[in-house]
C-alpha cells in the first residue's frame, strides 16, 4: 500500500498537469499561445502540494515520525523569505512569465512588475515539500542513520555559529568564475551572471556559518535521496511543460548563458536551484533542531554564552593599611617591635598559668 500510495503523490498531480496541454510542444509558435496550457501552471502547483498533503497527513502520522514543529516552522519562516524575496526584488531582472494564460491571472507585488500569484506559491510550497521529504527519509526510510533529537551530540555545544572556510572559498570562486565566464565565454557577454549568484550565495552563506555544527547530525543520505527526487522533479517540470509552454522563462542578460538544448533551452542555473535549496532546507533545520534541543535562548545558541565576570562591587578587597591616617613610615618600622614584644609577654603570660609550673 506505501509502495502504491508513493507513486500516486507522483502519477496523479502529473497527470493533471499534462491534461492542461491542449497543443504539442513540438510546435513552438502555437505551444506559447492563451489556448496552449489554460491554467497549466497553476495546476502544476500539485506537484508540490499533493507530496506535501501525502506526506503529512498520511505517512508521517502512520509510521510515527515524529516532526519537531518547531524547528519545523523556524525552517520555513527563515527560507520563505528568501524564495519570495527572489521574485520580489530580482523578478524585473531574471524573469519573464510569456504565457498569462497557463496562470490565474492574479498579479502579486514585486518591485517593478508584478508577478503571477503562482510565483510565491511555488517558493512556498517548494521549501514545505524539501523539508517534509527530508524528514520522513531521515526518520523512517533511512531512520538507522538519523541522530535522535534528544541526542546529547544535538545539545552538547558552545555556539552554532562556526566559519566553515571551505564554503567561503567555494563561494568566492563560484562568483568570480560566473562573472569571468559572462564577460569572455558567454554567447551572451552583456549583463551579469546575477541569477546565478544569487543561488550560489543562498547555499553557501548559511554553509558557511553552520555547517561545521549541522554537519554531524545531518542525515546525508536522506539529504542526497531528497535532493535526487526534487531535482528530477523539478527538471521533468521545467524541461517538458514550463519552458516549451511559455509559463515561465528567463532573461539571458542575468544568466551565465549555458543553456541545455535538448530540454527546451534550460538555463543551467535551474539544475542548480534544488540543489541549492535542499542544501540549504537541511542546514538551517538541523541547525534550528540543535538550537531547540538545547534548550538554550537563540543568542546563547548561536554566540555562545556570556562569560561570568565578577562586577566590582562583588570583589572583596584587602583592607589598604597604607592608605589609612594612622600610617607613616615611623609606625611602620616600629610596628616589628612591637609585635615581637607582643608575643613574647603573651608568651610569658601562658608559661605564668600553666599548672605544671
Amino acid at each position: 500500500m506505501l509502495v502504491i500510495a508513493m507513486l500516486a503523490m507522483i502519477v496523479v498531480p502529473a497527470a493533471l498537469t499534462l491534461h492542461t496541454i491542449r497543443i504539442s510542444a513540438l510546435l513552438p509558435a502555437a505551444a506559447t499561445t492563451p489556448g496552449a496550457s489554460p491554467y497549466g501552471y497553476t495546476v502544476s502547483l500539485l506537484m508540490f502540494l499533493v507530496p506535501i498533503v501525502v506526506i503529512a497527513f498520511w505517512f508521517v502520522p502512520a509510521e510515527s515520525v515524529k516532526i519537531e514543529k518547531k524547528s519545523f516552522w523556524w525552517t520555513i519562516g527563515l527560507l520563505f523569505p528568501v524564495g519570495a524575496g527572489l521574485d520580489f526584488f530580482f523578478a524585473r531582472y531574471f524573469f519573464v512569465f510569456p504565457n498569462p494564460a497557463a496562470t490565474l491571472g492574479i498579479k502579486a507585488p514585486a518591485l517593478g512588475a508584478p508577478v503571477p500569484i503562482e510565483e510565491y506559491a511555488f517558493y512556498l510550497t517548494g521549501f514545505h515539500c524539501v523539508l517534509l521529504l527530508y524528514i520522513w527519509l531521515d526518520q523512517y526510510w533511512l531512520a538507522a542513520y538519523n541522530v535522535e533529537s534528544e541526542s546529547a551530540q544535538r545539545k552538547q555545544f558552545q555556539r552554532l555559529l562556526k566559519l566553515h572556510p571551505e564554503s567561503i572559498i567555494l563561494a568566492i570562486v563560484l562568483v568570480s568564475t560566473a562573472i569571468i565566464y559572462k564577460k569572455f565565454f558567454s554567447p551572451f557577454p552583456l549583463g551579469f551572471p546575477g541569477y546565478f549568484i544569487f543561488l550560489s550565495l543562498t547555499a553557501l552563506v548559511p554553509s558557511s556559518a553552520l555547517l561545521p555544527s549541522a554537519s554531524p547530525v545531518i542525515n546525508w543520505r536522506a539529504f542526497s535521496l531528497a535532493a535526487f527526487f526534487v531535482l528530477l522533479v523539478s527538471l521533468l517540470w521545467e524541461a517538458t511543460l514550463a519552458i516549451p509552454y511559455g509559463w515561465w522563462n528567463f532573461r539571458d542578460e542575468q544568466m551565465l548563458g549555458v543553456r541545455i538544448t535538448a530540454w527546451g533551452q534550460l538555463p543551467i542555473e535551474e539544475v542548480c536551484l534544488w540543489i541549492a535549496v535542499t542544501y540549504a532546507t537541511v542546514i538551517v533545520y538541523e541547525t534550528v533542531k540543535c538550537w531547540q534541543a538545547s534548550g538554550k535562548p537563540m543568542r546563547h545558541a548561536l554566540f555562545g554564552e556570556p562569560v561570568n565576570r565578577p562586577s566590582a562591587s562583588s570583589r572583596s578587597y584587602l583592607p589598604n593599611y597604607k592608605s589609612s591616617p594612622a600610617y607613616s613610615p615611623r609606625t611602620a618600622a616600629s610596628e616589628p617591635h612591637k609585635s615581637a614584644a607582643h608575643d613574647g609577654s603573651t608568651h610569658a603570660k601562658t608559661r605564668s598559668t600553666d599548672p605544671a609550673e
